[in-house]
């Protein structure tokens, strides 16, 4: 990401783990005039309200839940209110554990509506973003649009089996998002948009699966995020 201009972001689920780790990154940059950032539960972003209220004048936290498609477009519609033009935006919610929702290790364990959340927070939730985000990119200067995927969603890579739910909604967000920078290359031709993989990270969403990762595979998020970074 090229820091060497005045440029504003984006970053969605920035309460915690990589999200959090973005905004603490580009608030180093001073190039970065205004920050937006994304929580779902006020209560659970503690951290990034007090990044928040130490960064007034450049950190702006808005709720938003991508579930929910009218708060996306109010979300973004504020947004707009402030500025006409966004650089950076990443997309960094993703569910893969929550509650009673858990990886499925067999066809026995599928439910329909476990299924369906999967893809409303894991792929469709980008595309509604790239819906509402378009105006704010069509501008002059160079812009990206990273969502971030895993490689548990190739199809090619995947020989192991289970997670059926996870592993089709990255495999859905990648080709969703595959899609948008076809559309975009015609509409927004100076945004890129990728996907992104971070490798397994040392956060709340891979720590009950860390026991059979190596050591020298599971990263911090400040590693990530820079590796991220200098994509």
């Amino acid at each position: 990401m090229n820091q060497n201009r005045t440029s504003n972001a984006l970053i969605i689920g920035a309460s915690q783990g990589i999200g959090l780790g973005f905004v603490k990154k580009l608030l180093n940059h001073r190039e970065n005039k205004l920050i937006y950032a994304t929580y779902r539960r006020r209560e659970a972003a503690a951290e990034l309200m007090e990044l928040a209220s130490a960064y007034p004048d450049r950190l702006n936290c808005l709720a938003m839940d991508i579930t929910d498609e009218g708060q996306i477009e109010a979300g973004i519609a504020e947004i707009q209110g402030q500025t006409n033009k966004l650089h950076y935006v990443v997309n960094c919610v993703g569910i893969l554990h929550e509650g009673t929702l858990k990886p499925e290790k067999s066809l026995r364990q599928i439910n329909a509506e476990q299924l369906t959340h999967y893809f409303q927070v894991n792929s469709i939730g980008s595309v509604l973003l790239a819906k509402y985000l378009l105006p704010l990119f069509r501008h002059s200067d160079r812009s990206i649009f990273a969502s971030i995927s895993a490689k548990i969603g190739s199809i090619g890579d995947n020989r192991l089996g289970g997670w059926y739910g996870y592993r089709a909604s990255k495999a859905a967000l990648n080709m969703l998002m595959r899609t948008v920078s076809i559309e975009y290359s015609r509409k927004s031709p100076r945004t890129i948009v990728v996907t992104l993989h971070p490798g397994t990270t040392d956060t709340r969403l891979s720590q009950p699966f860390q026991k059979n990762v190596p050591t020298d595979k599971l990263f911090s998020v400040e590693r990530t995020v820079n590796q991220l970074f200098a994509v």
